[in-house]
């Protein structure tokens, strides 16, 4: 498929992405430390569904919140700017970010681990030096990009780390059946590497800002908020029905429902390939 205004996609992308993922963010003021009044949640930088209880779990600018039956339910009481974050298996979360204000330590957590749903954190490694604004996970690797020197790097046991190469990217996709396969979005269009982050090559496809990459399938939502969807690796795109209800802040699919969280603070789902939003909150 031919996307025609790529050039002006991308124009969209880099002023609505800056503000939206990951490694520009460090500058976002504190705010409320729970659930606004309205319902909305502050500085939303990830979401992952637990495939412990189903429920959809949000990396926040001031925590980790548990979203279930319409309310948004703080996970133990860490209150870490929990930036990159993802879910490797049932009650197990890796994040990093930096430690709340009142918390002593090192200004970047590094990768910090959980096995109880989030409800405790350990440091596992990198801690003073790594500031993972996007963690990503396949096939037993991890791989973060720090936000503070623009490195990707990887892991085989979270504890030592190889630097992969340098880029800048808004969102950065793993192929589950293949980990040595990576999707980047950035400023220049989407881009692959096949030697797990070593080198990089143009991908084509549409200006996307923000990635999933499902054993299914792998979604993509540009900065104008159009769903598009790839079956063969990102060989190939289609335009999905739907669009995003807003400015694109994170993403995550799980069982063919798509969750998204918004700038303005909203968290909703669809199961209709973005056809219908469901909003998650009151």
């Amino acid at each position: 498929m031919a996307w025609i205004g790529v050039a002006v996609g991308v124009l969209l992308l880099v002023t609505a992405a800056a503000t939206a993922v990951g490694w520009r963010d460090d500058a976002a003021p504190s705010t409320a430390s729970t659930a606004s009044d309205d319902g909305r949640l502050s500085h939303v930088h990830g979401l992952g569904v637990n495939p412990a209880d189903g429920q959809l779990y949000v990396a926040t600018h001031h925590g980790v919140f548990r979203l279930s039956g319409m309310a948004a339910d703080r996970v133990g009481d860490g209150r870490q700017d929990t930036m990159g974050f993802t879910v490797t298996g049932p009650n197990e979360f890796l994040a990093s970010g930096h430690p709340a204000p009142a918390e002593d330590g090192p200004a970047h957590l590094g990768l910090i681990h959980s096995n109880d749903a989030g409800r405790s954190w350990q440091g596992l490694s990198l801690a003073g030096q790594a500031d993972f604004h996007l963690l990503r996970f396949s096939g037993g690797v991890v791989y973060g990009l720090d936000s503070s020197s623009g490195a990707l790097m990887a892991s085989s046991d979270r504890m030592t780390w190889e630097t992969r190469s340098t880029l800048e990217a808004y969102d950065l996709a793993v192929d589950p059946h293949r980990p040595g396969t990576l999707l980047a979005s950035t400023d220049q269009g989407l881009r692959r590497s096949t030697d797990g982050g070593r080198t990089w090559t143009p991908a084509g496809g549409p200006p996307a800002v923000l990635l999933h990459w499902s054993p299914r399938e792998l979604v993509a939502i540009t900065a104008d908020g159009t769903l598009v969807r790839s079956v063969d690796a990102a060989a190939t795109w289609s335009s999905t029905p739907g669009r995003a209800p807003g400015a694109p802040a994170a993403l995550t699919v799980h069982e063919n429902v798509i969750y998204l969280a918004t700038q303005d603070g909203r968290v909703l789902r669809s199961p209709d390939a973005g056809v219908t939003w469901q909003s998650m909150l009151p």
